[in-house]
């Protein structure tokens, strides 16, 4: 007798390989940190003679790094397998077909950009350019939102 129906990617009896775990990636990304952070306390410790506030300081990264890791291991615990966390998966076996609104190519996120750095050069310079900076941004925040709403791309 055979079998008629089509394998899905990671159940058992496929050849294909198994899924991994849930939030794997982030939960290898957020301890691998954690555990580079470790021996920098360290390293920080013996050449400044253990100044306590740097110190702690990169302890206290090291801590918050270890902490959202070992929520994401909880959460792991509670959450099915996502079609990313699959190796061999591909975009089509997402249930979701819209992920979201990409716009075309925009100036404003540069202007903005700009515009937080000009109005952050004017905390040390003078408060003259951090209004200027901070007229720019207003700027480029409204060109952004309402970029949409006119012009070539206008829905």
């Amino acid at each position: 007798m055979t079998d008629t129906h089509t394998s899905v990617p990671g159940q058992a009896g496929t050849d294909l390989p198994r899924s991994r775990r849930p939030l794997g990636v982030e939960i290898f990304s957020f301890f691998g940190l954690t555990a580079f952070f470790i021996p920098v306390v360290v390293l920080y410790g013996f050449w400044s003679s253990w100044e306590p506030v740097g110190t702690t300081g990169l302890a206290l990264l090291a801590a918050m790094w270890a902490m959202v890791g070992f929520i994401l291991v909880l959460q792991s615990r509670k959450v099915d397998a996502r079609p990313e966390d699959d190796p061999a998966g591909r975009v089509e076996d997402h249930p979701v077909s819209n992920f979201g609104h990409f716009p075309p190519f925009s100036w404003w996120p540069f202007v903005l950009g700009l515009a937080v750095t000009i109005a952050f050069t004017g905390l040390a310079v003078g408060w003259w350019l951090f209004g200027i900076g901070a007229a720019m941004a207003a700027i480029g925040i409204v060109g952004w939102m309402f970029e949409f709403s006119r012009g070539a791309h206008a829905h």
